[in-house]
Parts: structure tokens; sequence; C-alpha cells
């Protein structure tokens, strides 16, 4: 499946967030071959599972219009739903690879690409009825993955959950009436290099995540 906007995605050219509607024209100008725009989910039309990352790659998912393609947050994440029977074909770093989910789709909190990978709390509020209307929308999710602090906070808003009463951790658990969020550190380089997230500590949480599939 293809990106799209069936969830309610923001528009092509939304300026709700001047600064990141700012960053967007200066990479169109710097960058005229990227996508340049709100970046759409990407995956099944009736997932069971949803994984929400933080923001657009500048250089990843900025350029290809794909969540997590083209960098190397993509290429650990598409190996691991791969691993777990979560994605067909190739990984190929485009968004004509001809990659598919199964039972899973991928957004983001904040859906633009925000300078410095850093998108303010307010741009992070604005982009969260987007969020929140995937959520409503899609009746038949069972779970959802978020991949940082800034993701999972995002989905306690979403479901109108206190941040106090789950507090993140990697490899935490959290039921929320009727989803199940599970929480992992980014699978960003910089985690990576750090050890701070190793490729057998993310897929130890996707192996607790698919014990929800249907």
């Amino acid at each position: 499946m293809t990106p799209d906007r069936a969830a309610g995605g923001p528009a092509h050219d939304c300026a709700l967030c001047p600064r990141l509607a700012g960053f967007r024209t200066d990479n169109r100008t710097a960058f005229p071959a990227y996508f340049n725009a709100p970046v759409p989910s990407f995956g099944a039309p009736e997932p069971w599972l949803l994984v929400v990352g933080l923001a657009p790659g500048l250089h990843g998912a900025n350029r290809t219009g794909r969540p997590f393609t083209g960098d190397y947050a993509g290429d650990l994440l598409y190996e691991t739903l791969s691993a777990f029977g979560l994605a067909r074909g190739a990984y190929g770093r485009a968004p004509d690879d001809g990659l598919e989910l199964s039972g899973c789709r991928i957004a983001n909190a904040v859906r633009c690409v925000p300078p410095e990978n850093k998108p303010t709390p307010a741009e992070a509020k604005t982009c969260l009825p987007f969020l929140t209307a995937e959520i409503a929308e899609t009746p038949s999710l069972r779970a959802l993955l978020a991949l940082g602090a800034i993701a999972h906070n995002a989905v306690l808003s979403a479901l109108e959950r206190r941040k106090a009463a789950f507090p993140f951790a990697h490899g935490a658990v959290h039921e929320l009436g009727g989803l199940t969020l599970f929480d992992s550190y980014h699978c960003s380089r910089y985690n990576t290099n750090t050890r701070r997230l190793t490729p057998e500590m993310f897929r130890a949480v996707f192996a607790q995540a698919v014990t929800l599939r249907p």
C-alpha cells in the first residue's frame, strides 16, 4: 500500500506550524527534488499495530515521502518488521521499492520535518489531531508501538491518558483500555551507535507486540 491520507492527514501545504512551514519552503529551494511536505502514514488499511515515530528526517522521509524511508532508522525498522512478518518485499530506501506492510501501519507524531530533528512542544500539540484521528478511525487497532518519549506522549495525549500514570521506558507495556502501548527507544543512528538501543533490544519489543497479532 502506498502512502495516503485516508486517515485525515495534513494538507500538502499545511501551514499550521509557521516554523515548520518555513523550513519546508527553505528545503524546497535547497532540495527541489525532495518530497518536502507533510509525510503521510504508510501501511495496511486495517492494521492491528500502529508504529508511531517522531518526525520525518530531512534526508529520509522528507526526501522520499514515506515514513522511515531513506535513512538508517528505516534500515533497522523495516528489517525488524520483515523479521516478524509485518512487511513483505525488499526494503530499498525508496517509496517505489514495492515494500508492503502486513497488519501494520507507520505514522509520525509530527508529520513535517523539523529543524535539527527537534519539534517544539507546541508543534507536537498542533499536529496531535492527525494522530488522534488516525487512531480513532482505525477500529482494527490492538496495539501501538511508540519509538521514543515524544511519540509515547503523543499516543497518550491522543487517547486522553495522563502521562504521569504511564511513564515511558524502553520495553514498557501499558494497557490503555482496549489498546496496548509498547515502548521502545527510537531506532535512530545515534541510539544504535551509542548502544542505547541494540537490534536485539529492538526485536525484543516487537516480539512482545506480535503476541497480540490476530
